[in-house]
Order: C-alpha cells, then sequence, then structure tokens
C-alpha cells in the first residue's frame, strides 16, 4: 500500500526545520498583527498615530528615491548594455567587465566618499571658494534624497546591465540581423527588436536594484533621509516601540513582496523571449562598427559610470586616508577583520550545508510541496536586514516578558547565534541558486545508476554528487562570505558587545565624521568584493569566446 501523499518522511521533516528556522522572522513580523489580548487595539491605536505623523514622510521619501532609482538604473544599465552588446568600438572589450566593478562597491562606501568630497569643508567646494574668492557654498548639498539616488544609480545600476546585456547578447542577435538584411535601419531595429526583447531583463534588473534601496540602512541612515528602513531602527532603537517597529517593517515587506513578484514576472518573460530551436551566436560578427569620433564618444559614455560608481570613491577614500597616515586605526584593523572574516567563514559554511540539504532534498524528491517549501526558504535575500532584526527580537521580547528567567535575550543579543542567524535567513538564498544551478548540470541518469547499484541516498550524495559539485559549492561559499563582510543593518544590532565588524566600524566613523579613519575598513571591504566581481567577470569572458569559437 502506498504511502499518502502527505506522509512526511525524514527528510521532509529536516526540510520543514530548516524552513522553519529561516523563515520565522517573516512569521514573527506577520504574527505581531494577530489579535492577541489588547495587542490589536494598541498595534492600530499605533498605527493611527504614525499616519498622522511619520507614516507619510516615510512613504513619500521611500517612494521618491525608488522612482529615481529606477529612472537611473534603467537608463545607466540599458544604454551600456546596448552600446557593449550591439556596437563595436575602442576600448569594448575592456569596458564590458569593467562596467561590473560598482558591484565591488556597497552603496554606503560610495556615499561616505562623494560625502567627504563635495561637503562644505571638502576639497572641491575649498578649490571653488578660493578660486572665486567667496564664502558660501559652491556646490548643491549632497545630503538629501537627490545625493541618495545618484549614489544608488551608480552603485547597482550593474544588475540591470548584467540581465539586459545578456538578454541582448543571446537572445537578439539573430533577430537584428535578419531584420538587418530585410532592410530596416539601425534605429528601427533598435526601436523594434532590441529594446522590446531586453524590456524584461531591465524590469528584472530594477526590481532586484530597488529591492537593494528598500533594504539600505547605510545611505539612508548617513543622509538623514527619512525611509521605512531608517524609521524602523528608529522606532525600535530610539523610541523603544516593538509594536511600531513591527508595523513598518510588515509595511517595508509589502513593498519588497511586490518587488519580487515583479522580479519573478519579468524572469518568467525573459524564459519565453526565446523562440524554440534559437541558439545564441556572437555578437562580434554583428556588431555595427563605429568609426571615428562616434566610437571614442560612445567608449567615454560607458566610462562614465565606472568612474561615478568605482574609481572617483575609491580616490576620494584614498585621499584622506594618505593625508594623515597617523589617524588610521591600524591597532585594531586586525581585531575588526577578525570579527568579519571569523562570522563570514561560519555563515558560508552553514549556509552552504543548509543550502546543499535543501538542494538535494528537491533533488531527491522533486514533488511539488518541496519545490515550494525550497522556494519560500530562498525567498530570504529579498527580506531586508531591518526585517529581519525585528523578527528575530521580537519572539525574544515576548519569551522574556512571559517567562523572564529564560535567557533567550542573551543568546540572541550577547553571542554570535543571532547575528549569524540573521544571515543564514538573508544569505541562504544566495548559497541555494549557486547550488541549484549545479545541481541543473548534472544529469538526472547519473541519480538512476546509483540507485540501481543500491547506494543509499547519504552515498549518493558522499560519492556521486559531491565531487561534482565542488565548484558550486566554493563559489556558493565565497558569495555567502563576501555579502556577510558588507552587511550592516542586521551587523550593527545584533553583533555581541565588542565585536565590531569593518562594516560597521565604517558606518560608526563616517557617521563621527572621522572619514579618514573610515577609508581603511571601507577599502578593506571594497577589495573582498571585487573576488566574485573578477570571477564574474572572468566567467562573462569564458562563455563569449566559447560563444566566438562556435
Amino acid at each position: 500500500m502506498s504511502k499518502p501523499y502527505f506522509h512526511l518522511s525524514p527528510s521532509r521533516w529536516i526540510l520543514l526545520l530548516l524552513v522553519g528556522v529561516l523563515m520565522s522572522p517573516v512569521l514573527a513580523v506577520l504574527g505581531s498583527w494577530l489579535p492577541v489580548g489588547d495587542a490589536s487595539g494598541v498595534a492600530m491605536g499605533i498605527l493611527r498615530e504614525m499616519a498622522h505623523t511619520v507614516l507619510p514622510d516615510y512613504l513619500w521619501t521611500t517612494l521618491q528615491l525608488c522612482l529615481m532609482v529606477t529612472l537611473g538604473v534603467a537608463s545607466v544599465g540599458l544604454s551600456t548594455a546596448v552600446a557593449v552588446t550591439l556596437f563595436e568600438f575602442p576600448g569594448r572589450r575592456v569596458l564590458e567587465w569593467a562596467l561590473l566593478l560598482p558591484l565591488a562597491m556597497p552603496a554606503y562606501v560610495v556615499a561616505y566618499a562623494y560625502t567627504d568630497f563635495l561637503q562644505f569643508s571638502g576639497p572641491l567646494q575649498s578649490a571653488l571658494r578660493g578660486a572665486f574668492a567667496t564664502e558660501g557654498r559652491m556646490f548643491p548639498e549632497v545630503r538629501n534624497v537627490a545625493g541618495a539616488a545618484w549614489v544608488f544609480t551608480f552603485a547597482l545600476y550593474p544588475y540591470v546591465y548584467l540581465l539586459a546585456r545578456t538578454a541582448l547578447g543571446e537572445r537578439t542577435a539573430h533577430l537584428m540581423e535578419a531584420a538587418r538584411l530585410m532592410g530596416a535601419p539601425l534605429r528601427r531595429r533598435m526601436r523594434e527588436v532590441a529594446l522590446p526583447m531586453a524590456r524584461p531583463a531591465v524590469a528584472a534588473g530594477v526590481a532586484l536594484a530597488l529591492m537593494e534601496t528598500l533594504a539600505d540602512f547605510g545611505v539612508s541612515s548617513y543622509f538623514g533621509i527619512q525611509t521605512f528602513t531608517a524609521g524602523i531602527y528608529k522606532a525600535w532603537l530610539a523610541m523603544d516601540n516593538r509594536v511600531a517597529a513591527a508595523q513598518l517593517a510588515t509595511m517595508l515587506l509589502v513593498l519588497v513582496a511586490l518587488l519580487l513578484g515583479l522580479e519573478h514576472r519579468a524572469q518568467h518573460r525573459m524564459r519565453f523571449a526565446v523562440t524554440k530551436g534559437m541558439r545564441a551566436g556572437s555578437t562580434d560578427a554583428m556588431a555595427v562598427r563605429l568609426r571615428g569620433w562616434t566610437g571614442y564618444w560612445v567608449g567615454l559614455l560607458c566610462a562614465v559610470p565606472i568612474m561615478m560608481g568605482f574609481v572617483l570613491p575609491v580616490l576620494f577614500m584614498l585621499r584622506p586616508m594618505t593625508a594623515d597616515w597617523a589617524v588610521l586605526p591600524w591597532a585594531r584593523f586586525g581585531e575588526w577583520a577578525f570579527n568579519s572574516v571569523r562570522l563570514g567563514v561560519i555563515t558560508a559554511a552553514l549556509a552552504v550545508a543548509v543550502a546543499l540539504a535543501l538542494a538535494f532534498t528537491v533533488r531527491r524528491s522533486p514533488s511539488r510541496p518541496v519545490r515550494v517549501a525550497v522556494q519560500l526558504a530562498g525567498l530570504g535575500y529579498a527580506i531586508p536586514g531591518a526585517v529581519v532584526v525585528v523578527g528575530l527580537l521580537l519572539p525574544v521580547g515576548w519569551l522574556q516578558a512571559w517567562a523572564p528567567q529564560t535567557q533567550a535575550a542573551y543568546w540572541v543579543t550577547a553571542t554570535s547565534l543571532g547575528i549569524v542567524w540573521a544571515y543564514l535567513v538573508r544569505f541562504c538564498a544566495v548559497a541555494l541558486q549557486s547550488l541549484q544551478s549545479g545541481y541543473a548540470r548534472l544529469p538526472q541518469s547519473l541519480d538512476d545508476s546509483a540507485r540501481m547499484l543500491g547506494t543509499s541516498a547519504g552515498q549518493t550524495l558522499v560519492r556521486v554528487h559531491w565531487p561534482l559539485l565542488r565548484r558550486s559549492v566554493a563559489a556558493a561559499g565565497l558569495l555567502v562570505f563576501v555579502d556577510v563582510m558588507k552587511e550592516l543593518p542586521a551587523t550593527l544590532v545584533l553583533r555581541p558587545f565588542n565585536s565590531d565588524t569593518l562594516a560597521v566600524v565604517a558606518y560608526q566613523l563616517a557617521r563621527d565624521e572621522r572619514l579618514g579613519e573610515a577609508a581603511l575598513p571601507c577599502l578593506a571591504l571594497v577589495l573582498v568584493g571585487l573576488v566574485p566581481v573578477i570571477l564574474l567577470s572572468r566567467t562573462l569572458r569564458v562563455s563569449t569566446a566559447r560563444k566566438d569559437r562556435g
């Protein structure tokens, strides 16, 4: 007699346990709205009070910032992707991978760099005041919504660039060539073939950039703009109002869910944008060669985002660091780096183990409930760090109020347990995506052969899958490690006492206007972030070379 469909085997119990651990912060935030006792009335009262005071400012500022970032990343990302994919000009080979460099720069590092250089006492305005013999401000204030949108645009446009470039290179080359043979001019080919094919990729990239914008705390806090994320931390830490923080976190979660739905819909449209049997070929032979000064102007325009998002911020951070080597905190830099590396290694190892267990479970029993559960576990990367913090600390407060003798608060806030838990919630999805991509390249016949030879599930994982997944495991661990090194919101609240990381120290020093000292941890984070960017650019170059040979 066959087992019922809802039968839970030990592997499915483990799956449910892992998914529960990863989704518990979100469930806790949503559970704060449940009508338990007087909680519902208190929550509605606070919500009405916020609706008359701070909520309109949070909503308007967040929407205004998202609109500016949408226009910025879409225009910069799409224009550079079109240039390096459909045209041939001097420097194209270098620019097509150099345009990924801003991915190595955390947005808050870019904000610190521009603020130091453009503020009233900075070198630019000081030089302009000296040249024009005036004492007034010679450059607009950068710490506002427009300045934040500028930072996010040049820090996040690679999301749109990368997806749009892939769509244009793999899906549009043959159609553009067919339109050319039919006599369509270049402008019409771009308007009616290239841009419609790239539209889903642009939408997906914009959604990813907006999710990063909504999750940001460093830029909004440093610039003093009233976004939802800054409001959550203010409600929790400054006002000591957990209910208000939970309500703001829920609203932010709704906005992220809408963006996530947009991103999934765009990805779905991208999968169906390729006609059956169409093969991606080399775009070099079909690229339009730009001659004379036109090619140099296009190359210069493509270099502007690299300068704004990577080169200039690095130079701006090097200036105060090299101005006075004596102020650099070399004595404590090793301690901060050790804390960052320690948390990164622990989280990377645990995230890879959890992701491998989830991916292997889907591989062995790809039923719909299992796939849905794993998809829920993979949503963590879209959840802002502020929501994760509220979701972890809310149950701790409830438990402490119900049983004061418990030490739940100690284990979550005074040890590394809470912060590693938050990291796993956010970044386990990164490892899961990498391992699922690795499993997609393994034929199912390997599992069938191992099963016919009497190999157990554990032996199949160790003896068959593991040797073939080593590169995917290494890539997953590296990506999680780098994300943990750069994470700021969750680390700022949940880190144990006297366990500052490079990201936290950079934020604190910049907040105290000690940008010369903040430059050292900031540049260390940039160097760490360069590793996956270099690997990604190398992968893109290898794939392009293979297409050229094909």
